[in-house]
């Protein structure tokens, strides 16, 4: 995992939970890196799961919820470093279609070794989309924290709800209709 998401997810810590609940959770993770992160580094998956595994049990919040809010944290990063790939849509719907097509071939001209999940869209209309989310890390809730706040961008609200084709997490339908 590229240290920027590392860099990023701490930055998050930091701004909703003070900079001495990094200390801990770096403290108490046991990490092979210390917890000194770079951005164009790449670290294990593992340390993340450790960060956040810390991190709930520090602040007494359930893991997912903490993954959703980081995914609601990094869209807006995101969008401050790349202003010019969001910009090119007019729309959450069309932002959300062209994540394989064209978000995904950005993130991976910066980050060549990026592990991306897959998002395979089964329907859409001008309102709503359907797509399954595929990843072997999980991270279902940080996509539905990122596409909450692609529609909170163009000034939009929508009613996401998801299934979990695999209890594990790493197959997740999301049904998204956009309401204003």
């Amino acid at each position: 995992m590229k240290g920027i998401v590392f860099t990023e997810f701490l930055e998050m810590v930091e701004a909703e939970f003070g900079l001495e609940t990094v200390d801990n959770i770096i403290e108490k993770s046991n990490l092979p890196s210390e917890g000194i992160y770079t951005s164009v580094a790449t670290y294990e998956f593992n340390e993340m799961v450790a960060l956040i595994t810390q991190l709930s049990e520090e602040v007494n919040l359930p893991a997912g919820d903490l993954i959703y809010a980081f995914g609601l944290y990094l869209f807006s990063s995101l969008k401050n470093a790349h202003p010019e790939v969001i910009q090119s849509y007019r729309s959450p719907i069309a932002l959300l279609y062209s994540i394989e097509d064209h978000i995904h071939v950005h993130v991976k001209k910066l980050y060549p070794e990026a592990e991306l999940p897959t998002f395979k869209i089964l329907e859409k209309t001008d309102t709503s989309i359907s797509m399954i989310y595929s990843s072997s890390r999980g991270l279902y809730r940080l996509a539905q924290g990122l596409i909450e706040k692609a529609f909170e961008h163009f000034n939009g609200k929508a009613e996401i709800t998801y299934e979990l084709l695999k209890e594990d997490g790493t197959e997740v339908k999301f049904d998204i209709v956009q309401n204003g």
